[in-house]
């Protein structure tokens, strides 16, 4: 038996290289002769850059930068033959906070990213992949514009505030001081989610909340990333607002429109691509993938939905894992065969945690053992 194991990161949990190691060793204490084939993925946001290095040739760079609350820190970049791979959630991501007393998205910036990418500039990488997704941010990638040379100013010609609630304040956008290298670079944004940047779906007022916001908060974040869309219609000339993935980070997907000249990508298909996924799942008896929480959210540009889609088109069963699964994640149509959950019924979230490999491994097995019945 041949069986493909393409699972993402357990978020703040489990790298997804050594998710896929833990299914793996499941599956063999059952099936002591199956190949596994491990392809660890990521929809653009946590886990990146490890499942993306751990896969292809190149080097990772270490850079000093801004964590959102613009303390220093050193964040890890992935230079390939061919382009820069940044995943924004290792500067200016929930993770790098000290948990969420420390959540903050009116003031968070994406400054830390822009960094990053003056970083890949400065090694000469003119092509350059940017992952939206874990941020701490709503501010529209205003930061990351700002590390760039881009001038956000108010009425009075003086820099906004970083942050979301800075965004308020924002009069016109000045791109004479912008990093004139930025002319030359192809960049592509990387999104794990389609919502548009304003209104019911967008970044405020869907993933403000997991940020910290409070409703209030979510309001404020609205008005001010409107009178940002608003803003950059007049001077950029572009519409950005309702464009699919504009709402990814917080907003840098329509950032990353407005000041890098960026192409939005669903990140579980870019990534999918680069590792050779089509084609190992076509030899494949079994397809095995998973996230740290199944739910209604996977489906949309989540790495088991992906993973799904192709198995389905190939007529593989594919089957997804998870430390809990919610009781309205039905995946079915997209072709999830069952989902399972990892995590003992009553187990608290630490216990959970700290036993995630082990319940992989134990549920994998079990899985295995059905399976092949």
């Amino acid at each position: 038996m041949r069986v493909v194991i393409a699972p993402n990161s357990f978020k703040h949990c489990l790298p997804a290289r050594e998710v896929g190691e833990a299914m793996a060793r499941g599956v063999r204490a059952a099936c002591p002769a199956a190949l596994t084939d491990i392809i660890p993925l990521s929809d653009g946001g946590d886990g990146l850059v490890a499942a993306m290095s751990a896969r292809l040739p190149g080097k990772l760079i270490a850079t000093e930068t801004r964590d959102p609350l613009g303390r220093p820190i050193q964040a890890v970049w992935f230079k390939t033959p061919d382009y820069a791979l940044i995943e924004m959630a290792l500067a200016s991501g929930l993770a790098r906070l000290q948990g969420p007393e420390e959540y903050a998205p009116l003031n968070a910036s994406t400054y830390g990213t822009g960094l990053l990418i003056r970083a890949a500039m400065d090694h000469g990488c003119r092509r350059i992949i940017i992952g939206l997704g874990g941020s701490a941010t709503v501010d529209a990638g205003c930061g990351m514009a700002s590390a760039l040379g881009f001038r956000l100013l108010d009425r009075q010609g003086q820099p906004i505030p970083e942050g979301g609630d800075g965004l308020a304040g924002l009069d016109h956008v000045a791109i004479d001081g912008a990093d004139s290298r930025l002319k030359a670079i192809t960049a592509i944004a990387l999104t794990d989610v389609n919502n548009p940047l304003l209104g019911e779906f967008g970044a405020a007022r869907v993933f403000a909340p997991q940020k910290g916001a409070s409703p209030a908060d979510v309001e404020t974040l609205e008005r001010n990333l409107s009178r940002w869309a608003t803003v950059v219609e007049r001077d950029l000339a572009l519409s950005v607002a309702a464009l699919p993935g504009a709402g990814a980070a917080g907003g840098l997907g329509a950032g990353c429109i407005a000041f890098l000249g960026a192409t939005l990508v669903p990140g579980a298909q870019w990534v999918a691509e680069q590792t050779g996924l089509v084609d190992a799942i076509r030899k494949a008896d079994l397809v095995l993938t998973g996230e740290g929480r199944i739910d209604r959210q996977t489906a949309f540009g989540k790495v088991p939905a992906y993973v799904a889609r192709i198995a389905k088109s190939l007529n593989k069963p594919a089957i997804a894992m998870g430390g809990t699964v919610a009781d309205d994640a039905d995946l079915t149509s997209l072709g999830i065969t069952r989902c399972v959950a990892i995590t003992p019924p009553g187990v608290s979230l630490a216990e959970a945690i700290k036993k995630v490999e082990t319940n992989l491994e134990k549920s994998a097995t079990e899985l295995m053992m059905s399976f092949r019945r």
